[in-house]
């Protein structure tokens, strides 16, 4: 199943400062970017076939695997001045790169890649930013069970912040966000052809072609209430490369069930 990754945004509150041109994707989280984990996850559950949606410093992401480099986070052998690889990342994995515009908006950016998934019965999409353990699998599923248009996974809201409530002024109750009633997009779809029937040029992909699905009862959702973290700042960014660091990588779940089989083994 084909996988589009959106690439192609400015990430302006990632910046380091005005000469830092490097794509929000693309910032670092241990030895490998932001989108080489998204990318990881869905290979994990043999998805290998991606299309990136390249948009403002497409060269950093196409530099990027043009000298990748599989030493920096495999074990290896070092023989006779001959690298002999213990495993392997990207070996098998497919990677079509497409630069769909500086300006395009996410639904603009799959309109523009339609005729390279016109074959695919159901594609995968995402956010190239965002990391998660939510089982794939599942996800997948509950589409192919189900005759919906599409699927998105969504989350708690993720704000810290507490809401109020008042009678007058009387104080009544004081909540956590997290604790409403509500769900925030997870930026992780599964999609039939049936979106591009509802996705307008310059669209907006959840508020536009989501939104005009979901009047139609043509969506579902995957709630997930599991690991999920978005990288829009560079805050949440170096909170996950510390977390890597510390071993503590809940979206990395291929190590943990390589640990596993290895121990059944």
């Amino acid at each position: 199943m084909k996988v589009v990754l959106f690439c192609g945004g400015y990430g302006m509150r990632m910046r380091n400062g005005p000469a830092d041109d490097v794509p929000k994707p693309m910032q670092m989280v241990g030895p490998r970017p932001l989108l080489w984990h998204v990318m990881r996850y869905y290979a994990h559950f043999g998805h290998q076939d991606f299309l990136l949606c390249l948009g403002y410093g497409a060269h950093h992401i196409k530099d990027s695997f043009l000298t990748y480099t599989e030493t920096a986070s495999n074990d290896f052998v070092l023989r006779g001045g001959r690298v002999e690889l213990l495993s392997a990342d990207i070996g098998d994995w497919r990677i079509t790169f497409v630069h769909t515009g500086l300006e395009s908006s996410i639904g603009e950016r799959l309109r523009r890649v339609r005729e390279h998934v016109e074959e695919e019965e159901m594609f995968l999409a995402s956010y190239a930013d965002v990391l998660t353990d939510a089982p794939l699998d599942v996800m997948v599923g509950n589409l192919a069970g189900s005759d919906a248009g599409a699927s998105m996974m969504v989350v708690p809201p993720q704000v810290s912040f507490h809401t109020v409530e008042l009678d007058g002024h009387q104080v009544r109750s004081v909540s956590s966000a997290k604790a409403l009633p509500v769900w925030e997009n997870a930026g992780y779809f599964v999609l039939r052809q049936e979106i591009f029937d509802h996705l307008p040029k310059n669209g907006d992909l959840v508020e536009d072609t989501c939104g005009a699905l979901a009047r139609r009862g043509r969506l579902i959702a995957y709630p997930y209430r599991g690991f999920w973290q978005a990288a829009d700042t560079f805050k949440e960014r170096a909170a996950l490369d510390a977390a890597y660091e510390s071993g503590a990588r809940p979206w990395m779940s291929w190590e943990r069930d390589e640990l596993m089989a290895g121990a059944r083994a």
